[in-house]
């Protein structure tokens, strides 16, 4: 039996780990959300390993990802996003388990019109990709074995998130004005959950760090459309640019980014934004 913590217990992602691991029955996933593991807290962390003996795997979800909100709680983004990865490592290099750690294609300063490769220097624009990055960085400064996955404009079915955002405005509204200018690639939780369950199920050794989203590039408005045409949603979408939809937090205009390393070296086979997006919009509606 492989033994596979999740931290992050009850977000969309874990949901989705939730979702495709019952088709393995060889592993067994211990699920934990901050009430019953703090990250930030080295001794629990400590305490629940000795606890929770021959724990393999740790799969963080744990995270803060209040992107406007970390503006002004930098403190409290860096203790969780960084200081917090920082702890899990630690503790999965005493106990001889192997993180699998979710970053963010926000740790780009958008300034790129090609997609980003994991060789490319971050250069983050805002607090919390800042603050992701230094959690990529105390991660690879502790533990050789670890898998650092970076994704982008993560949606599902479960939380909160762009596309339910965008079908819940629909519901009260004729009318909704979406930036057209900042380009990047959705990613279905479930796909993402999918490759994280390939790595732990193919006992995989190639360990660093790796692009995940799904295939294509789209732009925010463009997402929303698709939202919308999908589902038979009748609402008039309004292009704007970035200036015009001003926010505490700086976004990438471009964080598309390449996944041909994932592809090659992991064996991943990668669905088209779109493709996922039909699958998302089932498992919401049935």
């Amino acid at each position: 039996m492989i033994n596979v913590l999740v931290t992050g217990g009850n977000g969309q992602l874990a949901s989705c780990i939730k979702d495709v691991e019952r088709q393995y029955d060889h592993l067994n996933f211990i699920y934990t959300d901050y009430q019953e593991l703090d990250i930030c807290d080295l001794q629990q962390v400590q305490n629940f390993f000795e606890s929770n003996e021959n724990i393999n795997y740790c799969i963080n979800c744990a995270a803060y990802t209040a992107v406007d909100k970390a503006e002004t709680e930098i403190d409290k983004a860096f203790e969780i996003n960084a200081l917090g990865a920082k702890k899990l490592a630690i503790v999965c290099n005493e106990y001889g388990a192997i993180l699998i750690h979710i970053s963010t294609d926000f740790i780009f300063d958008g300034k790129k019109n090609k997609p980003y490769t994991e060789a490319d220097v971050a250069k983050p624009i805002n607090v919390y990709g800042a603050s992701k990055l230094q959690g990529e960085v105390e991660i690879q400064q502790v533990l050789k074995e670890h898998y650092i996955i970076r994704t982008s404009w993560l949606y599902s079915e479960y939380g909160n998130n762009f596309m339910k955002t965008m079908l819940s405005l629909a519901e009260t509204r004729d009318s909704i004005s979406i930036v057209n200018d900042q380009i990047g690639t959705p990613t279905y939780a479930r796909d993402l959950a999918e490759v994280i369950i390939h790595i732990i199920n193919t006992k995989a050794q190639s360990y660093g760090t790796y692009h995940y989203s799904n295939l294509g590039e789209v732009s925010w408005y463009d997402f929303a459309k698709a939202i919308f045409k999908e589902t038979n949603t009748k609402i008039k979408v309004n292009p704007i640019k970035t200036q015009n939809y001003p926010t505490p937090a700086q976004r990438p205009i471009f964080s598309v980014m390449d996944k041909t390393k994932i592809k090659t070296s992991l064996g991943i086979e990668i669905p088209h934004w779109r493709d996922s997006l039909l699958r998302a919009i089932k498992h919401l509606f049935f």
